[in-house]
């Protein structure tokens, strides 16, 4: 089980993971269930670095910028990736399944993608610099990474996985569904004992957000790629910290 655990790190972040030599495709799957826990590790590691910041003194807004930058390195940036293709394959696919996959695999960033990008990086900017100006704001950044990931794998359960040869196809094969579950329920209750009413309503978004991208992918793709999983979990991830920004944020006096 651990194995699962190294690779769903070694997927989900750039750390540099070594990976036992033997790994196969039932470490794929295992890896999968693990994606919550990788959410919440980097979740708790935003708070961190937003509590360093804090005591340094540093402005909200510019301590917005960091903790995006960091994330988004954390990360290479890979989710973010697949929210331009995805924007720009429904753009341009004009609701024909085949060009979508195809624009999806053309590495070029079209305008749709650069837009959806820069919404998200602005909603999360915003949304941090409020949250690290708030009492209990650091609820909001540890659960966001933690339900945006938990939406992720169970993309897995809930779709069917279009790309033969892609990287989530193992994974999708021998996904541990019954360990996937488990997850998932830890991570709901994770959010609402640690956030209480504001923990609910992130997840709260998060469902809402899942549903209506399994609606649209289903309708689109007859399933879901890489891509469009990590443009679900760009969008919960800010979905779920405005719902944060929304509950905690104090009202101006």
């Amino acid at each position: 089980m651990w194995r699962g655990v190294l690779l769903a790190l070694a997927f989900l972040t750039r750390l540099p993971i070594r990976l036992p030599p033997d790994i196969d495709d039932r470490d794929q799957g295992t890896a999968i269930a693990f994606y919550p826990l990788v959410g919440l590790g980097i979740g708790g590691a935003l708070a961190l670095v937003a509590a360093m910041l804090a005591w340094l003194g540093t402005p909200p807004l510019a301590g917005a910028v960091i903790l995006v930058a960091l994330l988004a390195g954390v990360t290479g940036a890979l989710h973010l990736d697949g929210l331009a293709d995805t924007a720009d394959a429904w753009l341009g696919g004009q609701g024909s399944r085949g060009r979508m996959l195809t624009i999806m695999k053309d590495p070029a960033c079209g305008p749709a993608g650069v837009v959806a990008v820069v919404m998200v990086l602005l909603g999360k900017v915003a949304a941090l610099a409020a949250l690290l100006d708030t009492p209990g704001g650091w609820v909001g950044l540890v659960l966001a990474p933690l339900l945006a990931r938990t939406a992720c794998a169970l993309l897995f359960p809930t779709l069917r996985y279009v790309r033969a040869g892609g990287l989530g196809a193992a994974g999708a094969r021998h996904l541990r569904s019954d360990l996937l579950a488990g997850m998932a329920a830890a991570a709901l209750l994770v959010a609402v004992l640690l956030g209480g009413w504001a923990g609910l309503a992130m997840a709260v978004a998060a469902g809402a957000v899942f549903a209506l991208g399994v609606h649209l992918m289903q309708r689109l793709l007859g399933g879901f790629t890489g891509d469009t999983a990590g443009a679900l979990l760009e969008v919960v991830e800010t979905a779920t910290l405005l719902t944060a920004c929304i509950v905690l944020a104090s009202p101006p006096s």
